[in-house]
């Protein structure tokens, strides 16, 4: 009778095992699984030369996991491509549809692009130059219409803009922009109120930005974000010619603000807080998506084309 009590334990011990050693396995194939669909770091979106991306924007309706953006890319010769959109869906390599520049004179060296606040399907673009480019989309119709184009306040011929970003504060309109500096030369960022109607701006304030790292070869204002918060997020990049290598990095560099007066405020931190570091990449896009902390950084890798990467927190 004791034997038989004990058998039967031993089976019961003997199906727990086996249950538990099953639901053990569905969990790692399910994960498995997961970490199979689940997107590589960085997604290619082009091969060579004229597939980077210079600046980044998210369209209206995106989400985590459903995301299509507007992208800038720095091609100078005629018949290249300047803006194309990217669609980006789980488990699926990226979709690229170039758009049709149509409404003024075919740009060179596009170098930035955010979108307007409180205009859904609206952007700026921002030239190396320091010409604006006010666009308005229409994927429809497969291109973007510039609706007019302005001049930085303060650019000169030997300035070389790679950051713009807007932001909305107090029901004011600001812009900030960086001329990307060089090793020794730091990066120079201005910000200031615009109305875009008239596309005019307010008397700008002024700051200087210095990257740790890189530190060879360095630009270091590569592109720039401002968070729904008004914190003023930065990369900087590291480019030693066509082939590479790169390295970049990603700051926390200081706060953009509207004081009680209206006058613009920009705040760059000493010592900027490191957010990431990303080697074998040359960052020179970033892009927030509305209502989360999910940013995504584009890549101008030159000979080697561009990518993208999501990440959480970065830009955001």
């Amino acid at each position: 009778m004791i034997k038989l009590r004990y058998t039967a334990a031993a089976a019961a011990l003997a199906c727990t095992a086996s249950l538990v050693a099953a639901q053990s396995a569905t969990a790692q194939s399910a994960t498995a699984r997961s970490a199979h669909r689940a997107a590589p770091a960085w997604q290619k979106v082009g091969d060579g030369i004229t597939s980077g991306i210079s600046g980044l924007a998210v369209v209206p309706g995106s989400r985590p996991g459903r995301t299509d953006l507007l992208v800038a890319r720095d091609n100078k010769e005629p018949g290249e491509n300047r803006l194309a959109l990217i669609r980006l869906r789980p488990g699926d390599r990226p979709q690229v549809r170039p758009l049709a520049w149509r409404g003024s004179r075919t740009p060179a060296d596009l170098e930035a692009l955010d979108a307007v606040p409180g205009r859904p399907g609206e952007y700026v673009a921002l030239a190396s130059d320091g010409t604006g480019y006010h666009l308005r989309l229409d994927t429809d119709a497969g291109g973007a219409r510039v609706l007019g184009t302005f001049t930085v306040p303060g650019a000169s011929e030997d300035d070389n803009y790679e950051g713009f970003a807007l932001t909305s504060q107090g029901h004011r309109l600001v812009a900030v922009w960086a001329d990307r500096g060089e090793d020794r030369r730091p990066g120079t960022l201005r910000a200031a109120r615009l109305d875009l109607t008239r596309r005019a701006f307010s008397a700008p304030v002024t700051a200087t930005f210095r990257a740790p790292y890189p530190a060879a070869h360095v630009r270091h204002v590569s592109d720039l974000k401002i968070s729904a918060s008004g914190a003023l997020k930065v990369s900087a990049a590291s480019d030693d010619g066509d082939d590479g290598p790169f390295d970049s990095a990603l700051y926390d560099a200081g706060t953009v603000s509207v004081d009680g007066r209206g006058a613009v405020q920009l705040s760059v931190r000493k010592t900027p807080k490191p957010l990431g570091r990303y080697t074998g990449h040359k960052i020179e896009a970033l892009a927030c998506l509305p209502h989360s902390r999910h940013g995504v950084l584009g890549t101008d890798d030159e000979n080697a084309g561009g990518a993208l990467r999501t990440v959480v927190g970065g830009p955001c």
